[in-house]
């Protein structure tokens, strides 16, 4: 990082400005703009940090094309002397948060809404949110008309709270219809003719090759080709799973599953047999579509030879290259060549008559990898996907014309709720069909012209070391996402910055939520790697540790309490009791039984929160959640002379992703340092072969025993607490 000149901004010279990698005859202009900028905006008066900072966010004096120090030079040194909450780097401009989706429909409804308390949609986002978590039964109509839901039956009521034993609520009670139909339907408002670009694609390895194109028609003709094919092969209600990349035909797939009447089972291209195993067996999976294999950075990664292994679930094979597979099947299997030519001999085979449900019909089984043992099985209703929408359309600001790309895959919730946010929202998906790690990836995010870009840090953090965004265009992006983990605030000021410091929307959720709890909004400023706001119609508070709320805005530490009416949330668990889980101990709250989220939540001084990991054992790894006993149950059997581990995660400063630390107690000890390196390699291979590829251990510390209360139970957080002092202690050093 460059040094931060104690004289504030005015403090920066022409040599720092060179020592930041400008050069000389640049450095003298960029000066001479820096002056002009802050002394015409502040007109002799004194401006506090955020003020200058704003200031050179509009001029854009900061160029994408800039050395990232020259970045850091200017952001460190305006917000050195910074004190209290967060510093922002994103402010709402009035005129634009009125061309929001939200800001729209509030200058639309909240004058007869809020009368005459209300202003404008930045002034008054604070009193219109709590105005939808007070009557969500007014906000959701409201927002439904914003998105094509079309309903075979209307709802009788919108939201019915005397079923006791429904905490979260009956949303549109006696309503049915098709949530994929609603997907491929071309609507007047939101604007998705038939000629509409509904998805953009790039095959790894062709990145100088023109991208792909499917309209809205061509889209809808194709999922049902295989809705047809579907139902000759399958009945309605049966579960079928798909395991593959996030593909265009993965997409159709899943619209075609939900289309028929059954129900996805979503499983993560990247989990192992056994885990795969898992998934099938706890769904009753009927049957599984995947690919003979993974290309990933020109390297090829089995899948259906995983799916063998798993079970003798029948498989539907795609070919992840050409038209040959190239593997042979086993008897009952199916390539998706046989599978599609079925329906040869249908006279409209690329039409097909959806299936309407009720509205609280299951239509995909998502699997939460966040607690010990067996995954949580959690089922999505049609409610699912509406409130998956409604949230990227409010505080992402999803609209018709965007092409919107966030890398992840239909195993993770992700996928799905980028999915249904942009077919039900009228943007176009955009899928890289290979490795988002490099250059070739940033390209596509170029070539396909995406306005909105969604991450997870280690993603960031990965382009900005490669350099992967050299020479590359981005400033089309209108705003970011970020996700699954805590961000960096420095590998967030480079993203930023590749597009004229565009807003970052922070979001954390939960798969069994379909949704966030918390976000930014593009009606507040925004601070790197901090949350601005609850997400719409969601309440929560913060407990201490004897599960007494805090007061509303006073800064505090504690677990995130849910408020239970939630329009979209689960109400049941396929293998886990979903009231043990979720509301089992949590404590009252304004005549609510709260509901439990888990997260260690901070609210800072100006309204921010900060996101501090699980508040129990359950770790943050890459964006995924595993447990503590999930690690060690794999570390304990690596080697003969493991006596016992213990794992734990942590955030190796005050933001960024967390890190797998592993103590370790030895039978026999002799060379600490080195066999805890050694050890540090098997953990790390039995830990990709047997949970997760995507996992690494960072750390291993060989101690003599491992703190325990008194009844024996592992005292995880002495472990925590002695590797944060022993990383301030380096951090000084």
């Amino acid at each position: 990082m460059m040094e931060v000149k104690p004289g504030g901004i005015e403090g920066i010279g022409v040599e720092d400005l060179v020592r930041a990698g400008l050069p000389p005859e640049e450095a003298r202009s960029f000066h001479e703009a820096l002056k002009a900028v802050v002394m015409n905006g502040s007109r002799g008066d004194h401006l506090a940090a955020d003020g200058v900072w704003r200031l050179l966010s509009f001029a854009r004096l900061l160029r994408p094309n800039h050395p990232h120090a020259l970045h850091q030079l200017l952001y460190y040194t305006v917000y050195a002397r910074w004190q209290g909450p967060p510093p922002p780097y994103w402010f709402p401009s009035p005129t634009h948060a009125k061309c929001t989706n939200l800001g729209r429909l509030m200058e639309t409804h909240c004058p007869k809404l809020l009368g005459s308390a209300y202003q404008d949609p930045i002034t008054s986002f604070n009193l219109f949110h709590k105005f939808t978590v007070d009557h969500p039964e007014v906000y959701w109509p409201l927002v439904l008309m914003e998105l094509s839901i079309v309903f075979r039956e209307g709802p009788k009521c919108i939201l019915d709270t005397t079923d006791t034993s429904k905490p979260c609520g009956t949303w549109f009670s006696g309503s049915s219809l098709n949530i994929a139909e609603c997907c491929l339907l071309s609507t007047k408002y939101p604007t998705k003719e038939d000629d509409t670009v509904a998805v953009i694609w790039r095959d790894e390895g062709q990145d100088y090759s023109s991208v792909n194109k499917l309209q809205l028609k061509d889209l809808r003709e194709q999922v049902m080709k295989v809705a047809n094919a579907l139902e000759l092969t399958f009945a309605k209600g049966d579960a079928i799973a798909i395991y593959m990349p996030m593909t265009v035909t993965a997409v159709i797939i899943y619209l075609a599953i939900v289309l028929t009447g059954c129900v996805v089972v979503s499983i993560a291209d990247s989990f192992v047999v056994s885990e795969v195993a898992t998934r099938l067996n706890v769904s009753s999976a009927k049957g599984i579509f995947t690919q003979n294999f993974v290309l990933r950075g020109g390297r090829r990664l089995q899948l259906y030879s995983r799916v063998v292994e798993a079970g003798s679930c029948r498989a539907i094979v795609i070919p992840a290259v050409g038209y040959e597979l190239g593997v042979p099947l086993r008897e009952y299997d199916l390539s998706w060549t046989d599978f599609l030519s079925q329906i040869s001999h249908l006279p409209r085979p690329y039409y097909y008559s959806p299936v309407y449900m009720p509205i609280e019909s299951v239509t995909n089984i998502l699997f939460s990898s966040g607690t010990t043992g067996e995954p949580k099985a959690i089922p999505w209703t049609q409610l699912s996907p509406i409130r998956s929408a409604a949230d990227l359309w409010a505080h992402i600001d999803v609209q018709p014309g965007d092409i919107f790309c966030w890398p992840t895959n239909l195993g993770w919730v992700v996928g799905p709720i980028l999915l249904y946010s942009c077919f039900l929202g009228g943007a176009t998906l955009a899928l890289y069909h290979g490795s988002p790690l490099g250059r070739d990836f940033c390209k596509f995010v170029q070539d396909a012209g995406v306005t909105i870009l969604g991450t997870i840090p280690s993603l960031v953090k990965a382009w900005k070391g490669n350099h992967s965004t050299e020479g590359i265009d981005w400033t089309k992006i209108k705003a970011f996402g970020s996700g699954g983990e805590a961000s960096n605030i420095d590998d967030d000021l480079w993203l930023s910055s590749r597009s004229y410091y565009k807003p970052i929307i922070e979001c954390c959720g939960g798969t069994e939520l379909a949704a966030t709890y918390i976000q930014g909004s593009l009606l507040q400023p925004q601070a790197f790697g901090a949350f601005s706001t609850p997400s719409m119609a969601t309440g929560f508070v913060v407990l201490d540790e004897s599960g007494i709320p805090y007061p509303d805005d006073v800064p505090c530490v504690g677990e995130a309490g849910l408020y239970p009416l939630f329009m979209g949330a689960t109400d049941r668990l396929l293998n886990a009791d979903h009231h043990k889980v979720y509301f089992k101990g949590m404590p009252k709250y304004r005549g609510m039984q709260l509901r439990r989220h888990g997260d260690l939540i901070q609210r800072t001084t100006g309204g921010y929160f900060l996101v501090h990991g699980r508040a129990d054992d359950t770790m943050n790894l890459g964006g995924i959640k595993t447990s503590s006993i999930e690690i060690e149950r794999i570390c304990d059997t690596v080697d003969e002379n493991v006596m016992e581990t213990a794992a734990i995660a942590i955030k190796p400063g005050t933001d960024g992703p967390e890190q797998l630390y592993i103590f370790v107690v030895l039978k026999q000890r002799s060379n600490c340092e080195r066999e805890a390196e050694q050890l540090r390699r098997k953990f790390s291979k039995a830990i990709k072969i047997n949970l997760n590829p995507l996992f690494k251990v960072s750390f291993v510390k060989v101690v003599a025993e491992l703190p325990r209360t008194a009844s024996n139970k592992l005292l995880r957080r002495f472990l925590r607490d002695q590797i944060k002092q022993e990383l301030c202690v380096q951090s000084r050093l």
